[in-house]
């Protein structure tokens, strides 16, 4: 399938980062470079550091930026396809005092300065697949204690190629995807909905109430694997061969997943429910100078 560009980007700035995106206001980075990321042949990589004095991110779209920014309640951004396929490296100095929780905030104003992002909120009823607990007894085994988090930073990263995808998520939690199995460890509900969301035709969400860390692995079918691969990298914007699209045309739902989710003692339930989106109208492709 040549390069497996899975949407790490988004499961690295939507879920690992929740508390980004809550204020709005003047903070702003220091000082800013924002560059095109360098072409790769097979694979992707991405990444986040913050390490108290400077906020560097690897290979990571607009409509990553975006989310990362007024996240993490938005379901969706939509605009030009470019928002989903051109990747961007952004190496930031912080000012002084800033918190992790301030990242949100100074990208609104990078956006906004760099970029000329002009955007809507809409909201619209979406199919999508509810988790929950089922009704038999909870098998998911509970994580044992994390290490102690690092007190000024983090470092999130991820890659992804046609073998398969491996994401660390720091402090202990990370997922692989690969040999038709998918396998998780220090793994939160929120976390879980957002890692299958990439995988899969529908957004899942979570309703389970579960508050815990777990471990968890299941097995899918090599059609399965092959198709979930194929979601994935259709949601990060690659243009796939008219074979590949055929494979996701005629399995579009990989139900040995959902059987291994229920295994598990979950539920898995489609609905449809109304969804915050942000709609880009307008952004540079090639953010002003550095």
């Amino acid at each position: 399938m040549g390069s497996m560009k899975a949407s790490l980007a988004v499961l690295i700035a939507v879920l690992s980062l929740p508390a980004f995106g809550q204020k709005t206001g003047t903070r702003q980075f220091e000082v800013a470079s924002v560059r095109p990321s360098p072409a790769a042949a097979d694979r992707v990589s991405v990444g986040l550091r913050w390490d108290g004095a400077q906020v560097r991110i690897s290979s990571m779209t607009l409509r990553d930026f975006v989310g990362m920014a007024y996240g993490p309640n938005i379901a969706e951004v939509t605009g030009p396809d470019w928002i989903g396929t051109e990747r961007y490296e952004l190496q930031a100095t912080l000012p002084e005092g800033a918190k992790q929780t301030d990242l949100g905030e100074m990208m609104q104003a990078l956006l906004t300065e760099r970029f000329q992002l002009k955007f809507h909120r809409d909201k619209k009823d979406t199919p999508v697949y509810v988790l929950s607990v089922g009704k038999g007894p909870l098998k998911l085994k509970e994580s044992a204690d994390a290490p102690a988090p690092a007190a000024n930073g983090f470092n999130v990263s991820g890659t992804g190629s046609a073998a398969g995808v491996s994401v660390n998520l720091g402090n202990g939690s990370f997922y692989t995807f690969a040999n038709n199995r998918l396998e998780g460890q220090r793994i939160s509900m929120p976390t879980l909905v957002d890692m299958l969301s990439a995988y899969i035709d529908k957004r899942m969400m979570d309703q389970t109430g579960l508050k815990g860390v777990y471990d968890m692995s299941v097995e899918v079918t090599p059609e399965d694997y092959r198709s979930m691969l194929i979601q994935a990298g259709t949601k990060s914007g690659m243009k796939l061969p008219p074979q590949a699209m055929k494979l996701l045309e005629n399995n579009p739902v990989p139900a040995s997943l959902f059987d291994g989710i229920e295994r598990q003692g979950l539920h898995v339930e489609e609905k449809k429910v109304p969804l915050d989106v942000i709609v880009v109208e307008q952004a540079l492709q090639k953010p002003t100078e550095n």
